[in-house]
């Protein structure tokens, strides 16, 4: 069995849920939606999602944060660790989130909005929040944290004025036996740079060497005792520091299930104005849920269509009908309208409001759907069977809870079989009691759901003149085809229409020649090719010889045959004003060469020149320097 949450995009609905979702939690409970099966759940989810809805209407987006973090932060808490001032900071910034949002939920409780009291879910933790915000500032334990931390930052301060201004006099004692002319930090300590030969002038400890060793850091005696001090000082400042960090992380781990619960709210009111958010971005409704088995949508769209382009769809099943069977040309919108119809029950099944001005739902137990071609290429399975065997199991779980969706129905094998194939799912379905919309192109199947009980037929509309679909259902017309008009328009001519309509109804449908561009095919003039001669053909101009004498017609004048037929059946005659080409079917002989001609006649004396005679004869005694002949052409 397909997807059938891909099959109908309930994925795509879900991923753009999910990009209005803050916190991890909510997106891991929008990936693991379902539809509900309890009218009293459809119902209060489809008013968390409503009233979100109007609480954003009213106050706008409300402050949600992500809580990221928090879960490993509260374990740290948990175990005695410590958290770092940064860490601690962003603690700070959730619960002021916390705070923020109490705040528009109590601003929502004007308009009277159930969701509004969510608010006393929430405790923004002041104290923690506000000791946290004192003692750490810019990613630091603050100066004023406490009152001993300020005393010793102070004396820090003091020292390290102290240690420069002695070290930079001491640049000023040394400085012909220093490298550069000011001290520097090597390994925290304060240092000279000394010349490496001058090293023992100055009385202290070596510190660190460069990497040539041509300078030696020397740390002066002098220095010494206040970098001491000043190293005492900076340990007291940590120790200071440490405390307060576990001070306040202790203070998060004693108001863990305050946090906790604070986080379980966030994320629960995060989804809530996730589906909430969706319903303003789609413009959507909240559906009203029925106990009866009737499906009722007014100017319904596909969520994920324009809706400047989408036409509305109006589409009512249920009462007296269970079964809608479609027709309608192709590109018609068919496909398009029983997706419409399961997507937005699917979703208001999964507590979201649908994309209609008006809708009216029951529930259903499960939706299922054979929608596309259907080809399983690793089962090694073609359309039609993979169609089939998805139909039969549609069939074996549908019941008088279920919604099916079924789109070309009995397509993909022969139109004969597959009609009786269609009708056979149909009363199969109509058996079963379930609700279903199926699409078809047969007219057999068109006229049994006319004569079967709890069966209607619908159409999709569609435009003669503009030849386009109009994408509009309509309940209770049975669609009819189109195909010949289309092509009557088109420019099939009458007689091919005729024929036509012959093959398909076994009469002529009344008036389809009329108005006919034409009555047959006019063909377009196009290249011939060319042929090679038939051996008869070929044959015929054989026959000439040169020397024949022939009448050239239509002219009908005498000529004789100076040049046999070409591969082409051309000839070569010599008339009295001159030499032309003809073919062998303009010529008719007269006398044949051997009859006006002595054997071994030479037929230059009548064909070539008096020039050329003359100097064939001289070429045939001894060779001519230069000497060319010349043929006429």
């Amino acid at each position: 069995m397909r997807d059938m949450e891909k099959i109908l995009e309930m994925d795509k609905i879900k991923a753009m849920l999910k990009e209005m979702a803050c916190t991890k939690k909510a997106k891991e409970e929008i990936d693991t939606m379902k539809p509900l099966l309890s009218a009293r759940k459809v119902k209060a989810a489809l008013r968390d999602t409503t009233q979100a809805r109007q609480l954003m209407e009213h106050l706008g987006n409300p402050p949600l944060t992500s809580f990221a973090n928090m879960e490993e932060y509260l374990a740290c808490a948990r175990q005695g660790g410590c958290l770092m001032p940064e860490q601690l900071e962003e603690v700070a910034q959730t619960l002021a989130a916390v705070s923020r949002l109490k705040g528009y939920l109590n601003k929502g409780k004007t308009w009277q909005i159930g969701l509004s009291w969510y608010e006393e879910n929430l405790n923004p933790m002041d104290a923690v929040r506000e000791e946290i915000s004192r003692m750490i500032r810019g990613g630091r334990v603050d100066d004023y944290a406490t009152g001993w931390l300020r005393d010793i930052r102070r004396e820090i301060a003091g020292l390290e004025i102290k240690i420069r201004e002695k070290a930079d006099s001491l640049v000023k004692v040394y400085r012909e036996i220093l490298t550069d002319q000011f001290s520097t930090i090597r390994s925290g300590r304060i240092c000279l740079p000394v010349k490496k030969q001058f090293r023992s002038r100055i009385p202290g400890s070596l510190v660190d060497r460069s990497s040539t060793g041509s300078t030696c850091f020397i740390e002066p005696a002098s220095l010494t005792k206040l970098q001491t001090e000043l190293d005492g000082w900076r340990l007291e400042e940590e120790n200071e520091e440490r405390t307060i960090l576990y001070t306040l992380t202790g203070m998060l781990a004693d108001a863990e299930e305050i946090f906790l619960e604070n986080q379980r709210t966030f994320e629960r009111l995060d989804f809530l104005f996730a589906k909430g958010k969706l319903s303003i971005q789609m413009q959507a409704a909240e559906p009203e849920i029925l106990s009866e088995r009737e499906i009722h949508l007014e100017q319904g769209r596909h969520p994920l269509m324009d809706r400047e382009t989408c036409v509305p769809l109006d589409f009512s099943v249920g009462g007296g009908f269970r079964g809608v069977v479609i027709t309608g040309p192709n590109t018609g919108g068919k496909t398009v309208a029983i997706k419409t119809v399961g997507l937005n029950c699917l979703m208001a099944q999964c507590g979201l409001h649908v994309t209609c001005k008006r809708a009216r739902l029951c529930l259903n137990n499960q939706i299922l759907c054979d929608i596309g071609d259907g080809q399983n290429i690793e089962e090694n399975l073609s359309t039609f069977s993979a169609h089939i065997t998805n139909v039969l199991d549609i069939l074996a779980r549908s019941g008088p809870e279920s919604l099916v969706i079924m789109d070309e129905l009995g397509s993909g094998t022969d139109p004969t079989e597959g009609m009786g194939i269609a009708v056979a799912i149909l009363e199969e379905l109509r058996k079963c009691g379930c609700i279903f919309l199926v699409t078809t192109h047969y007219p057999e199947v068109k006229n049994y759901a006319e004569e079967a009980e709890g069966l209607q037929n619908a159409r999709m509309a569609f435009d003669r003149e503009s030849l386009k679909p109009l994408y509009r259902l309509e309940i209770g017309k049975a669609g009819e085809s189109c195909a010949l008009y289309i092509a009557k328009k088109l420019g099939m001519p009458a007689a091919m229409l005729r024929r036509a309509s012959l093959a398909a109804y076994g009469q002529e449908t009344e008036d389809i020649a009329k108005d006919a561009v034409s009555e047959t095919i006019r063909k377009a003039p196009a290249a011939r090719l060319e042929r090679e001669p038939g051996r008869k053909q070929q044959e015929r101009a054989e026959k000439f010889q040169v020397g024949d004498s022939v009448m050239v017609l239509p002219e009908k004048k005498i000529g004789i045959v100076f040049r046999k037929s070409d591969d082409r059946g051309m000839l070569r005659v010599q008339m009295p004003w001159g030499k032309i080409q003809v073919s062998h079917k303009r010529l008719r002989l007269q006398v044949a060469a051997d009859r006006l001609y002595p054997e071994d006649y030479d037929f230059s004396i009548i064909f070539d020149t008096v020039a050329n005679r003359k100097l064939r004869h001289q070429m045939e005694k001894k060779h001519v320097e230069g000497a060319e002949i010349v043929l006429e052409k």
